[in-house]
């Protein structure tokens, strides 16, 4: 059975009404064709697709009668992907798409007041559009003395909070190394440790959303590994270490990044890229130092990224607005979390300086509005900056930083409540 719509002239600009009688639809101005000798089939059904004005015209003419609308009246459903996409391209998307980030602890506070543990469940109520892919990485080890090591050598400690521990970095694995050497025979990890099996499953789980992977760094957990102290020091008297170290981390997430493009056909969204460039006053290093030990290599992670027909998404947490200029060159996509720290970083001198230049995403101050202000206070907050940086597209909600398990569940709630 195949049906075939024409409309009369009398019916071109008045829409197709139709009523429902138990199961038959009873369609005004159309002609049904049921003999399948009209037209024989081209294939068999469900083998192939092929482009249909007739089919695309009738699904129209359907929508019409359903719904009592014009078919350009008729509310188009965008999807969390669309949405998403449609504000990287620096469009005006339907509403201002929403991501989630949250420590642990402050996933644990936030379960405890909404009643459940289901993680979907809590991203759906709160209409969040982006999904965090996840590869597992191998387990940390204990060393002894409560201090924890990761597969990359950073270590750590862990400090309780009502919520559960938090961690807190201490000195990397090669702190004391003495000689490149020493450097160049700790036991690096390859690619092949992550666990990307879960990959496709989560892609089909999250087939409406914007999808986000990974974890990459080029220079702030390098910099972890070799302490922060040391990291310094070497990039005035010893800048081989630093580029061997820098080298180590992008050669695994590019090729990290490869392979997860490959398992997921292509799907993913947004690769995310790491480091840390500002204080709470200004940069961390020079233009020159930027230039020489994070500029190439997150040059190359970009043009990795972009090859995969993937955005990049890079966080950097304080004072970096001297940097967006490069970053901007260098093929940064998305800029996170846009830590409020001083005027040139408020989301009304980011809009004017560098317009659809960048998109952006987080921005709602972690350190002293969300722990501390009313749930009103938020709202405020979230309204500004979806009308300031969301004007024309180019924004993507969340907080500036994790939200942090001193954030109350109520102040959580109020960002996506709020926003418009």
């Amino acid at each position: 059975m195949r049906v075939v719509c024409a409309r009369s002239r009398a019916d071109e600009r008045t829409p197709l009404r139709g009523s429902r009688s138990n199961t038959r639809l009873v369609l005004p101005s159309v002609v049904y064709a049921s003999s399948p000798r009209l037209s024989p089939l081209r294939f068999e059904p469900g083998t192939k697709y092929d482009y249909s004005n007739a089919g695309i015209n009738t699904a129209g003419q359907i929508i019409e009668v359903v719904s009592g609308m014009l078919y350009q009246e008729f509310p188009v459903i965008v999807t969390s992907r669309e949405r998403v996409l449609a504000a990287l391209r620096h469009e005006q998307p339907d509403r201002t798409p929403r991501d989630f980030w949250a420590e642990l602890p402050a996933w644990q506070r936030l379960f405890a007041h909404v009643g459940h543990t289901d993680k979907d469940k809590l991203l759906d109520a709160l209409e969040v559009d982006v999904r965090h892919l996840e590869a597992p990485a191998p387990p940390e080890c204990e060393l002894g003395g409560r201090v924890f090591q990761n597969f990359w050598g950073e270590r750590f400690v862990y400090k309780p909070t009502p919520w559960g521990p938090m961690r807190e970095d201490v000195k990397g694995a090669l702190a004391g190394a003495g000689s490149l050497a020493e450097v160049e025979a700790f036991a690096w990890p390859t690619p092949d440790c992550l666990d990307r099996s879960g990959l496709k499953s989560q892609c089909a789980r999250y087939e409406q959303h914007a999808l986000l992977y990974g974890f990459a760094d080029v220079w702030q957990r390098p910099a972890l590994v070799r302490g922060w102290e040391g990291m310094f020091l070497d990039m005035t008297e010893r800048p081989d270490w630093v580029h061997f170290l820098c080298r180590k981390f992008v050669d695994f997430y590019q090729e990290d990044y490869t392979r997860a493009a490959e398992i997921t056909s292509g799907r993913i969204d947004l690769y995310l890229v790491i480091s840390d460039l500002g204080s709470q006053r200004g940069p961390l290093i020079s233009a020159a130092m930027f230039r020489e030990f994070v500029a190439p290599y997150l040059k190359e992670m970009t043009d990795c990224i972009h090859g995969l027909n993937g955005r990049v998404l890079f966080h950097s947490c304080g004072t970096v607005w001297p940097f967006i200029p490069d970053l901007i060159e260098l093929g940064v996509d998305v800029l996170d979390p846009i830590q409020p720290t001083c005027p040139e970083m408020q989301p009304e001198s980011l809009k004017r300086s560098f317009g659809n230049r960048l998109s952006y995403h987080g921005g709602i101050d972690m350190q002293n509005l969300l722990p501390s202000a009313t749930p009103a206070q938020v709202a405020a907050e979230v309204r500004r900056y979806c009308e300031v940086l969301g004007r024309g597209g180019g924004y993507i909600l969340g907080p500036a930083h994790l939200f942090q398990p001193d954030v109350s569940p109520q102040n959580v709630l109020a960002v996506y409540q709020a926003s418009p």
